[in-house]
């Protein structure tokens, strides 16, 4: 019982860091997407201002979700990234392509132009490779004596490709209603006539990804539409409907804040929907949390650590956001 507590424990943990870079590491990377469609001058550095305090410390997630998938499901480390090489070393090179970029363009200002596109560029590998990762692991790896048995692009598909556009578009809608809380002046305005396009944008591509997830195999169709379970499941598109419903709302009333933190809302239901497709499995239909697990010993050491790192990596996160809470100008917040 230990052993599947302790499991089921990190396998929280986990979701949880990921969860945690999407949405704090998305809207920085979505306004790299968005960044060629700002005037040059004023509106993208106020775009680059609103994310210069904060940028480099989401990633810290990244590093905690992928650490501790390698500390405490080992297994399914071993079996996803080599499916995925490709896709990750495009996603590292995105972005460390974007960090340079980030910095240069300050430092450099001669070759500003291409700074802010290698910015731009970096930032949509990143974004489509980390979607193209999901859809991979959602459409299943091939599995043989628990180890990776594919090839070098089965990752590669219609749905694959479906997924990292949609992933891209997410965290442009998220870029969008952060720049909207965040900017003044013209950059404002076009932040929020982006955040109504891509709002639409977003709720399309998620359509497009439930509809087309559950005839990727019978198990996650009967896990959305077999009864009695598909009366709590259907909760989860009601409740997306709904905050739909207040985000353009929300738009229309011209509120700062809330546009941005009803984005978060739809992609933490987008989460809970990726969880009751995979639950309890890592990788789907071939390997579940404890088939992968360490063991117990193993995790109970880790889970000593984590109880003091995660609440001091929120405590100075929050402390960060806190501090930076108010408005940006092209010379910083203010």
């Amino acid at each position: 019982m230990a052993n599947i507590d302790l499991t089921v424990v990190w396998a929280g943990i986990i979701a949880f860091a990921v969860f945690a870079y999407v949405v704090m590491d998305g809207f920085d990377l979505g306004i790299g997407i968005l960044f060629p469609s700002f005037a040059v001058g004023d509106e993208r550095d106020q775009a680059m201002n609103s994310i210069a305090p904060v940028w480099d410390g989401n990633e810290t997630w990244l590093v905690m979700g992928g650490g501790g998938l390698l500390a405490a499901f080992p297994l399914a480390y071993a079996i996803i990234l080599p499916a995925t090489y490709p896709l990750m070393i495009a996603m590292l090179l995105g972005l460390v392509f974007r960090g340079v970029a980030f910095e240069f363009r300050w430092r450099d200002p001669r070759h500003r132009a291409f700074w802010d596109g290698a910015f731009s560029i970096g930032s949509l590998v990143a974004a489509v490779a980390q979607g193209i990762t999901l859809g991979a692991i959602l459409q299943g790896i091939h599995v043989k004596a628990d180890a990776y048995a594919g090839g070098w692009l089965d990752w590669l598909s219609p749905f694959t490709v479906l997924t990292g556009i949609s992933v891209a578009i997410g965290y442009a809608l998220l870029g969008a209603t952060w720049l909207l809380w965040k900017t003044e002046g013209e950059a404002h305005d076009h932040a929020r006539k982006l955040a109504f396009w891509l709002g639409i944008a977003t709720l399309v591509a998620l359509g497009l990804v439930s509809a087309a997830t559950p005839f990727l195999a019978y198990d996650y169709w009967r896990r959305w539409f077999a009864m009695p379970g598909v009366l709590l499941t259907a909760q989860v598109p009601l409740l997306v409907i709904i905050s739909a419903g207040a985000y353009f709302w929300s738009l229309r009333k011209g509120k700062q804040r809330m546009p941005f933190l009803i984005a978060l809302g739809l992609f933490l239901l987008g989460f809970i929907g990726l969880a009751i497709s995979m639950f309890p499995y890592v990788v789907p239909r071939s390997i579940t949390i404890w088939d992968a697990a360490a063991p117990p010993q193993s995790q109970l050491f880790m889970l000593v650590g984590a109880v003091v790192i995660i609440p001091c990596i929120l405590l100075y996160t929050g402390w960060a956001y806190w501090v930076f809470r108010g408005k940006v100008g092209s010379h910083g917040y203010h």
